[in-house]
């Protein structure tokens, strides 16, 4: 059974930072592109950043630019979201995707993810305060 598991999310000031975590079970995590979406309060899933199995390359949404950093360490079986300068517009459920694929195109950033990725986590909150 496949599981993908968020972290991290919390209560934070804004002009924080904060990094969330994501873990991977029941798949081999370096056969894996992986990403991260969010969804705030009445609107639609956002796509933040997604990665591909061995980090040679990466794409971030708009909101993600600038700010916000994904990783992963295969050896830890572990993607990340390095998240800085924090605001209040960044509250939101953070969900963690993965997918079992070698190439990684922009497309990983389309929509709201249902055709491009196949596992989905529990997501992790992320409140920032004014």
């Amino acid at each position: 059974q496949v599981q993908v598991a968020e972290s991290g999310g919390r209560l934070v000031q804004a002009g924080g930072s904060l990094k969330l975590s994501c873990t991977v079970s029941g798949l081999t995590f370096a056969d894996l592109a992986m990403g991260w979406f969010r969804q705030a309060p009445g609107k639609q899933l956002e796509s933040m950043a997604c990665i591909s199995w061995n980090g040679g390359k990466k794409f971030y949404g708009e909101s993600a630019k600038g700010r916000f950093t994904m990783s992963r360490d295969n050896a830890l079986n572990t993607a990340f979201l390095q998240m800085n300068d924090l605001n209040p517009e960044d509250t939101a459920m953070y969900y963690c995707v993965a997918e079992e694929r070698v190439s990684l195109s922009s497309e990983c950033l389309t929509g709201d993810g249902a055709e491009y990725w196949d596992h989905w986590g529990q997501g992790t909150r992320v409140t920032v305060s004014s």
